[in-house]
């Protein structure tokens, strides 16, 4: 199931989905980065890591490269990370927003919840149906992943 909430509330993008995996297979596609560079991003871009360090105060800065052929600079900061439950992540770069993803054990997967808190609302305003979509599309690349390793 796919869904999004709290989007009548300004500066906040949410979405949801349940995924047939458990918490530690979700949460392994995060803490390695081979895995984390293969899905991260909407449909049609990819990444170049240049450093991340998966750890509470870690810095990761990355190059997302969309179908344009441009390269988006990224820099962001893992606040707090609780293994298989919760990542709080910080970006830092424009468009400044803190990211909670979390994530709960459901019957035999676990329920994602991809929450965005962008400073500035007028941003959300003006992106918010290009960001929904755009967060669908990363969570699309997620489950591929998840579902190719079985």
């Amino acid at each position: 199931m796919e869904g999004i909430s709290e989007s009548g509330q300004d500066g906040v993008i949410t979405n949801e989905r349940e995924l047939a995996a458990s918490p530690r297979a979700i949460f392994a596609a995060f803490e390695h980065t081979d895995k984390l560079a293969q899905w991260w991003g909407p449909a049609g871009f990819s990444n170049t890591f240049d450093l991340c360090e998966f750890e509470p105060g870690g810095r990761w800065i990355y190059t997302m490269h969309g179908p344009d052929s441009r390269g988006y600079p990224n820099e962001s900061v893992f606040r707090e990370i609780e293994p298989d439950t919760k990542i709080v992540i910080d970006h830092v770069a424009l468009p400044h927003y803190t990211l909670t993803i979390t994530l709960t054990p459901d019957g035999d997967g676990t329920r994602l919840r991809w929450r965005q808190e962008f400073k500035n609302e007028a941003f959300v305003a003006s992106m918010r149906s290009f960001l929904e979509n755009a967060n669908e599309e990363n969570l699309d690349k997620l489950e591929a992943l998840l579902a190719s390793q079985g």
